[in-house]
């Protein structure tokens, strides 16, 4: 049951010689495919625009309220 030399499929090149990526997910604000520099997102503005939802409060997980915040 062991696997022989030679049985595992070529590594897939890309241009220039390099590895090949796998598809890419799209940046999650505008869709757009990924920069290298600013991955996930496509630029630097996507980045602060997510980096805005985060600070503001814009994505939250809701939850059920603590008990000590309706004592009051």
């Amino acid at each position: 049951m062991g696997t022989e030399k030679g049985s595992r499929p070529p590594d897939r090149v890309g241009p220039a010689g390099r590895p090949a990526q796998p598809s890419a997910k799209p940046c999650p604000i505008c869709g757009k495919p990924p920069a290298e520099a600013s991955r996930p997102f496509c630029s630097d503005r996507c980045r602060d625009v997510d980096l805005n939802r985060w600070l503001s409060g814009s994505y939250a997980i809701p939850g059920k309220p603590d008990a000590d915040e309706d004592a009051g």
